[in-house]
C-alpha cells in the first residue's frame, strides 16, 4: 500500500515537495489556506542547484520558455562603476534564471494529479497516535483545519512558511527576527536601455539595488533593500511607495531611477517587504511530522536561495520516504531527512546574513557559492539509502 502524505502549505516549496512525492508514487494531498493556488507578483532567482531540480520534477522545458537565463551577471557601485567579482560571488552566467514565482508555482501545480490540492484550508491544529508514548513509527498524523475537517495520513508536511503553525507541534514558538531591512520590490515592464538577460546589483552604504529579467524577458524584477531602524511586519504583499524608493536610492546610476520611475507606470508593481529569518532550528521532525522550507529555515534573500533550498528539501525528502520500507518506517526516513539537511540550510541562513551586510558595504565581503551551486541533492539523498 502506497505511503500518504499531507503537505501544509500550497507555496513553491509545498506544491514542489508534493510533486515529488507524487512522481516517487506516494498518495499526496496539499492543504493551502487561500482561497486559490497563487503567488504574488514578483520574481525569483533559480540556481545551479535549483534548477537541477526542477529539470528532474518535469518542469525544466517551462522553465526554459518562460524564464529568463542571465547572459550577463554584474556588480556595480552607486554610481554605475562595474566591481570585479568572480562568477561564483554573485550569480553563473548562462546557468542562472529568472522566472515569476506565480510562472514557477503554475508550473509545478500542473504537474500534479488533479484533486491534489485543496484551498480554503487553515491549518489550526495537529495529532499523531502513539507519539507520546515513544512508539511514534505506529499509527498516523492527522491535521485538522478552521472549516471542521481534518486530513489523516502517514507523513505530515509542514510548508506552512515562517508563520508556521505546525512548527510548533516540533519545537517551542520562537517569533522570527527582524533584519533591519525593509525591501521595495516589484516588476516593471522591461525598459528599452536595460541590456537583455543581464542580472545587476548596484552596492552601496547601507542599501543595494537588485534588477533581473523574468517572463522570458518581458519584465523586469526589481529590489532595493533598505536599512531601517523601525520594524517593518513581514509581508509578501503590502503595497511600497515609489516616492519613498526613489529617494533612498537618489543620485545612484540614473538606470536605477529610470525603473522606479517605471512602477507607477503600465504594467509596474511596488511591494514592500519586512526581511526576516530564525536562528537554526534544533530540530525539523517529531514523529511522522516534518517541516519544510521557510517552515523549517526561513532565510533572507541576499544569495538567493529560498526557493532553491526549499526545492532541495522537496527532493531530499520524497527520495527517503520513497525508500522507506512502508508506514513503520516513516520516522526513521524523517530523521534521515534532517540530518541530511538541517546543517546545510543552517549553513546558507548565516551565510545569507553575512552576505546581506556585504551588499550594504559596497561589496566588501563576497561569498564563494560554489559549495551551494554544486551540490546535488538528490544524489545525496540516494546514497543514504543504499
Amino acid at each position: 500500500m502506497a505511503l500518504r502524505a499531507v503537505v501544509v502549505g500550497g507555496g513553491i516549496g509545498g506544491v514542489a515537495a508534493a510533486v515529488a512525492l507524487a512522481r516517487a508514487g506516494i498518495d499526496v494531498e496539499v492543504h493551502e489556506q487561500a482561497r486559490q493556488l497563487t503567488e504574488v507578483g514578483a520574481g525569483v532567482s533559480l540556481a545551479p542547484n535549483g534548477l537541477r531540480i526542477l529539470d528532474r520534477l518535469g518542469v525544466g522545458d517551462g522553465i526554459r520558455r518562460l524564464g529568463s537565463r542571465y547572459a550577463a551577471s554584474q556588480l556595480r557601485l552607486p554610481d554605475g562603476q562595474v566591481v570585479r567579482h568572480e562568477p561564483y560571488q554573485f550569480a553563473m552566467a548562462g546557468q542562472n534564471v529568472g522566472i515569476h514565482r506565480a510562472d514557477l508555482l503554475a508550473l509545478l501545480a500542473a504537474e500534479l494529479p488533479p484533486g491534489t490540492v485543496r484551498t480554503g484550508h487553515r491549518c489550526t491544529g495537529f495529532r499523531q497516535d502513539d507519539a507520546s508514548d515513544g512508539a511514534s513509527d505506529k499509527g498516523s498524523a492527522t491535521v485538522s483545519f478552521a472549516d471542521g475537517t481534518t486530513a489523516t495520513a502517514d507523513v505530515v508536511i509542514g510548508a506552512d512558511g515562517i508563520h508556521s503553525v505546525l512548527q510548533g507541534f516540533v519545537v517551542a514558538p520562537a517569533e522570527p527576527v527582524f533584519s533591519g531591512v525593509v525591501a521595495y520590490r516589484g516588476l516593471v515592464p522591461r525598459l528599452a536601455e536595460y541590456p537583455d538577460g543581464a542580472i545587476r546589483m548596484w552596492m552601496g552604504e547601507g542599501r543595494h539595488f537588485l534588477i533581473f529579467p523574468v517572463r522570458a524577458g518581458e519584465l523586469l524584477n526589481y529590489v532595493g533593500f533598505v536599512q531601517t531602524d523601525t520594524a517593518v511586519r513581514e509581508s509578501w504583499s503590502a503595497s511600497g511607495d515609489p516616492a519613498a524608493l526613489a529617494a533612498h536610492f537618489a543620485g545612484w546610476d540614473p538606470l536605477i531611477g529610470r525603473v522606479i520611475a517605471a512602477i507607477s507606470g503600465p504594467g509596474g508593481s511596488g511591494f514592500q517587504w519586512g526581511m526576516y529569518d530564525r536562528v537554526p532550528l534544533p530540530r525539523w521532525s517529531d514523529g511522522r511530522l516534518t517541516l519544510l522550507g521557510d517552515a523549517a529555515h526561513p532565510m533572507l534573500p541576499h544569495l538567493g536561495q529560498g526557493v532553491n533550498q526549499a526545492l532541495e528539501d522537496a527532493v531530499a525528502l520524497a527520495t527517503l520516504l520513497a525508500a522507506s520500507p512502508g508506514a513503520d518506517g516513516v520516522p526513521r526516513a524523517l530523521t534521515a531527512y534532517e540530518e541530511l539537511r538541517r546543517d546545510r540550510t543552517a549553513r546558507v541562513q548565516l551565510g545569507s546574513r553575512r552576505q546581506g551586510a556585504g551588499w550594504d558595504s559596497s561589496g566588501s565581503q563576497l561569498v564563494d557559492r560554489r559549495w551551494i551551486y554544486d551540490y546535488d541533492v538528490w544524489a545525496e539523498a540516494v546514497a543514504l539509502t543504499r
